[in-house]
């Protein structure tokens, strides 16, 4: 099979260096002591987790996952897991190759047809099944109002049918971007709202926004603490309050499933924005809520959590002590608790989909 690759310097869209060049996850080890340090650790009193845990262990759903901000490794590796075991593997350099800043994890999506879209902070890419990079964004250096340059970041990636990715840069200003592969055009930019447009302090702006399968924008707004949806001539139709919003999505019964971020709250608000169905740290026994990022539900009405633990507790010996997916039933009984660090260790929860629910990601049919 042929896949293009496409430039556009204006833009600074660029061709990735292929995957042969990048380094291979140690067995042990730690980056240098120059790693960033965790954004905000706090100390911790970890319970123990439930023995035995819940579920099936990795044999309870195939599922594609990756997480930000895991400074063990000198890479970043995103998983494929089908019947119990790890298949598949795609590994980034944590550190950018030209500017040293760090890369993670922020976003994923495998489509129908096996390939991958996802968001790695530093830029956004696709790829296919045998790991050749279809199309890599890398963001920009720019200049902000203060006439100081700054890197812009990328958190969002999310494939648009099979052709098209929608994309979020954050950016002084931010701006959200639906990106043509075939064409090589941008079909739709917009100035997004933020809460410093003048800042070139881009990072805490925007991780997940998604479009609806009707067709309207639905925005955390993390540094706003909103979710804002908005139509396609960009008019506000729907909002609510939303500390630090990490990911939001659309369900079937027009409610909205929002993620909590470091106020360890997953949540479900109805057009009223009335909360109709809440989890919140302190709700699950034994289990330590931390920065809850998405918040998935699935077709039999269960809702699957990522429990991101590399922000909030340094000492990385205790990360065993954490879970890294929880699965509810709506009266929050828990059927699942994943707590995989060893063997192989998956290292820190940011993203996760279950790829043994029925729909396409590239026709948004898996925010239901």
């Amino acid at each position: 099979m042929l896949h293009r690759r496409f430039s556009i310097s204006a833009l600074s869209l660029l061709v990735a260096v292929s995957l042969s060049a990048q380094p291979t996850k140690p067995a042990t080890g730690t980056l240098s002591p120059g790693a960033a340090a965790a954004p905000i650790a706090v100390p911790l009193s970890l319970p123990d987790l439930p023995s035995p845990l819940p579920g099936n262990g990795l044999a309870q759903h195939d599922f594609l996952y990756s997480g930000e901000f895991d400074t063990r490794w000198t890479v970043q590796t995103l998983y494929r897991v089908k019947d119990g075991k790890v298949v598949w593997t795609y590994e980034i350099p944590i550190r950018d190759e030209k500017s040293d800043r760090l890369s993670e994890y922020s976003d994923m999506h495998q489509l129908s047809n096996g390939d991958v879209v996802f968001a790695y902070k530093t830029g956004w890419r696709k790829i296919n099944q045998a790991k050749e990079v279809i199309f890599d964004f890398k963001c920009p250096r720019e200049t902000g109002p203060d006439g100081l340059e700054y890197w812009t970041e990328c958190h969002t990636a999310q494939p648009i049918g099979p052709d098209r990715v929608m994309y979020m840069l954050n950016g002084a200003p931010a701006k959200l971007r639906i990106y043509n592969l075939k064409t090589g055009q941008i079909e739709m930019e917009h100035v997004m709202r933020t809460k410093n447009p003048a800042s070139t302090k881009v990072h805490g702006q925007f991780r997940n926004v998604r479009m609806t399968k009707a067709g309207t924008y639905l925005i955390a707004h993390m540094d706003l603490g909103k979710v804002i949806e908005y139509d396609q001539d960009w008019k506000e139709i729907w909002s609510c309050d939303a500390p630090s919003v990490w990911h939001a999505v659309r369900l079937d019964n027009g409610n909205t499933l929002i993620s909590g971020n470091q106020y360890a709250t997953a949540r479900e608000v109805n057009p009223k924005g009335e909360t109709v169905w809440e989890v919140k740290d302190g709700d699950l026994p034994g289990i330590k809520l931390l920065g809850v990022h998405e918040v998935i539900r699935l077709a039999n009405g269960n809702t699957v959590i990522t429990n991101w633990c590399a922000g909030f507790q340094n000492d990385k010996a205790l990360w065993p002590k954490t879970a890294q997916l929880i699965e509810l039933t709506p009266d929050k009984k828990i059927v699942w608790v994943l707590s995989q660090w060893k063997d192989p260790d998956l290292g820190p929860a940011s993203c996760i989909q279950l790829l043994d629910e029925p729909g396409r990601a590239e026709e948004r049919e898996l925010m239901r």
